[in-house]
């Protein structure tokens, strides 16, 4: 299912997706099919995001495009002074 429908069918909140197909695009995943499994109260998204399989998502239908930002580096140690 596209993104955009998804946005119909659940408007203007969370919503947990598995992710289908996507393409990548430098340092960005750019959605481009989904499932669509529940959606998520406002109050439960923090929660059902670190509680995810791998491979779904939480994100919020307000939008326009599921874009996912890649970490290449998350274990990067930073100086302190």
């Amino acid at each position: 299912m596209k993104w955009e429908e998804v946005r119909d069918l659940f408007p203007d909140q969370f919503v947990l997706v598995t992710v289908r197909d996507y393409i990548e695009e430098g340092d960005k995943k750019i959605v481009k099919d989904v499932a669509p499994i529940r959606g998520i109260p406002d109050e439960d998204a923090n929660k059902e995001f670190f509680r995810t399989e791998p491979g779904n998502m939480v994100y919020h239908t307000s939008n326009e495009s599921f874009i996912i930002n890649i970490r290449r580096d998350p274990m990067m140690k930073v100086k302190r002074p």
